[in-house]
């Protein structure tokens, strides 16, 4: 069975004075900013909207280059590598605008019921929509 290509967001984040670090370049704490915006883009672009709450569980960060301000933006990819019963992984690769990785990370998002105040299972449509980002056949993927 062919598998499709994984659905990929796009964000390009405009860099700040204020972004850059006493050794000039980007601090490592804006990177974590940066990454939510990515992240919500690509859930409103994934769900369209059709989206239950979920949280923050993970953050991983592989720093690869620098990043100064001279690069005056990043560019940043991002697509699921995992969905599970309750949760959802997302790989994300920040570069700068000449292609070079800067950064890839991954986030864990949990899907969280608010009335309950704890994780809850993805919902069938939720579940459909996700996996069907990944590329792979809905039989792919992981519980």
């Amino acid at each position: 069975m062919a598998t499709a290509s994984p659905h990929v967001t796009q964000v390009r984040i405009p860099l700040r004075y204020r972004d850059i670090d006493t050794l000039g370049h980007l601090n490592q704490s804006v990177y974590h900013v940066m990454l939510e915006e990515a992240r919500v883009a690509f859930i409103l672009d994934v769900l369209q909207r059709q989206l239950g709450a979920f949280v923050l569980a993970r953050v991983e960060i592989d720093y690869r280059h620098e990043v100064r301000l001279q690069d005056r933006e990043v560019v940043i990819d991002t697509q699921i590598e995992r969905v599970g019963s309750s949760s959802v992984s997302l790989r994300s690769r920040i570069s700068t605008p000449d292609g070079t990785l800067a950064a890839e990370a991954v986030t864990v998002l949990v899907a969280w019921d608010p009335e309950q105040r704890g994780a809850r299972k993805l919902g069938e449509e939720e579940r459909r929509i996700l996996t069907a980002a990944t590329g792979a056949p809905a039989a792919d993927a992981q519980a």
